[in-house]
């Protein structure tokens, strides 16, 4: 699994993430482990519902900072979009399905409650995104 390069402050020096399945360093069989390397090695021993818990919030996180930049937001036309864009707003809300109709486009969307609906859009429809896929 490749190593994600991440800063522990904004101009400070960087730390390599390495994330891999036991048996591997200090994770045995059917664990993960996570380490840090950088001035100080740090590792971590997740089992695999700890592992999909943290990418949880790891993505609400990625959701909240994005959500609060303010000019990162692209606006696309409705015959544009594609299955994964996020809905820029409150809550989460992704593209999962996208139909044309002559001049209509369909879009399913998905919220993060797991609820699902349809709605229609002209195709030139400006349709403001928290992030594209």
């Amino acid at each position: 699994m490749p190593d994600i390069r991440m800063h522990t402050a904004p101009d400070g020096p960087a730390a390599l993430v390495e994330v891999a399945p036991g048996p591997s360093v200090n994770a045995e069989a059917g664990q993960i482990h996570i380490g840090a390397r950088g001035s100080a090695y740090v590792p971590l021993v997740a089992t695999p519902a700890q592992a999909r818990e943290l990418a949880t919030a790891l993505l609400r996180a990625a959701d909240a900072a994005e959500a609060q930049a303010e000019d990162t937001h692209p606006t696309v036309k409705a015959g544009e979009l594609r299955r994964g864009d996020v809905r820029s707003g409150e809550r989460t809300i992704t593209v999962d399905r996208v139909r044309t109709d002559g001049g209509t486009v369909h879009v399913t969307w998905t919220s993060d409650a797991g609820r699902r609906w349809t709605q229609g859009y002209p195709a030139d429809a400006d349709v403001s995104l928290r992030r594209r896929a």
